[in-house]
């Protein structure tokens, strides 16, 4: 943590005050509940694990497909924390196979479902097929599991958004706005609440994780010279999903207040101060083929070679955003978290864009033009520029 804050442009952490402010109402709801957490492996929901794990819940359930990454968050729990009186437990199964329906019949009922598992990358939005993944982990599954845990009258259901959700200008943005949604289409039937975020300091796949990839294997460094962000540490974004899931009213959407001036930041400022924290001076290429070429050359004086480009690709948006002027934002309840408020959405019309989507699967063909109409039934502000190149086809 210590040595992430300067990388982006902060030298205290988020949230901590807010947590303190609500420790006792925190602490009494998580230590008597039953916890399911859904993609609780990655990044994110590792981070979230372990807040919610340090407060001794009833029962922890971890769900997730990455098997050793399960592995990995039981192994940093045990030498981090220790043990608890409850049940604590990992499952490497998928939130959309016939294993999970068993398994949360048989062990549920759960009083909190926090769902982090999704899709994330813009690049994953460039073919069909890929695309419908995105829906069917961003959307389907949110709305499949949801309902079942309306059944078993569970307190909250918490699923994780994105900026990307706010005026959204790639599909993977338009996915999390839909989701979204659908949590706000069954909120009569269950509290919800979710959490737009900044990006979250290397974090698996994240540009900066990227960059430790990288030197670990002599590569240049190549990052976009015109798209800025705001960043939160990896246990920050554990402590905004809990506090959403645990003391969010239904419908809220909870996202950290940072600083336009102070925090934002683009890749390439991040990347220099990356290097220089590695003892390393940022060397300037004009191209990708001479930054592969200089590596060896700038390595033994301490240099290293980057690449920084504009951004050109589908979907790439140059500034973050988490609320637009139409959305109504609490900025009192807490110190560090704001808070966008809704209302409940349109059931009937969130089922038809979910049936057309099972739709298209059982019939088993669709273009993704298909599931571009279907979202943008849903996400009629969606501005989607296809510009026909992708971020894998960059270094």
């Amino acid at each position: 943590m210590s040595d992430i804050l300067p990388l982006i442009g902060r030298e205290q952490e988020v949230f901590i005050k807010d947590i303190e402010n609500n420790s006792q109402e925190l602490n009494e709801l998580i230590k008597g509940s039953s916890i399911l957490v859904i993609g609780g492996a990655g990044s994110i929901g590792q981070a979230t694990v372990k807040e919610l794990f340090k407060r001794s819940p009833k029962k922890l359930y971890v769900v997730d497909l990455s098997e050793n990454n399960l592995a990995e968050l039981v192994r940093d729990i045990r030498s981090s924390i220790g043990y608890i009186e409850g049940d604590f437990k990992t499952f490497a199964i998928g939130s959309q196979s016939p294993e999970f329906g068993l398994f949360f019949s048989n062990e549920g009922p759960f009083d909190y479902i926090l769902n982090l598992s999704a899709l994330k990358h813009v690049r994953s939005e460039k073919d069909p097929y890929t695309l419908m993944r995105m829906i069917q982990v961003n959307n389907i599954s949110i709305a499949d599991t949801l309902k079942s845990a309306a059944v078993q009258s569970g307190r909250k259901y918490f699923a994780v958004s994105t900026d990307k959700a706010a005026n959204p200008v790639n599909l993977m943005g338009a996915t999390k706005r839909v989701m979204e949604k659908i949590l706000f289409a069954y909120s009569d039937k269950m509290n919800v609440s979710s959490a737009r975020f900044a990006n979250v300091a290397f974090s698996d796949g994240s540009l900066l994780h990227a960059f430790n990839m990288r030197i670990m294997k002599n590569q240049p460094i190549a990052a976009p010279s015109d798209v800025k962000r705001y960043f939160v540490t990896p246990e920050e974004s554990g402590r905004l999903c809990m506090m959403s899931a645990m003391l969010g009213d239904n419908r809220d959407i909870f996202f950290p207040q940072l600083d336009t001036e102070l925090h934002m930041l683009d890749f390439k400022s991040i990347a220099e101060r990356y290097l220089e924290n590695r003892g390393l001076e940022a060397y300037p290429c004009d191209s990708e083929e001479e930054a592969r070429q200089m590596v060896k050359s700038l390595k033994k004086v301490n240099k290293w070679p980057c690449y920084f480009s504009s951004s050109n690709t589908t979907g790439e948006k140059l500034y973050e955003e988490f609320f637009t002027p139409e959305e109504q934002v609490d900025g009192e309840r807490f110190s560090e978290i704001g808070i966008v408020k809704n209302i409940a959405q349109n059931r009937e019309l969130v089922e038809e864009y979910i049936n057309s989507i099972k739709s298209l699967v059982r019939a088993g063909k669709w273009s993704k033009q298909d599931l571009i109409s279907k979202i943008e039934l849903l996400v009629p502000e969606l501005i989607h520029e296809e510009k026909g190149f992708y971020l894998d086809g960059k270094m």
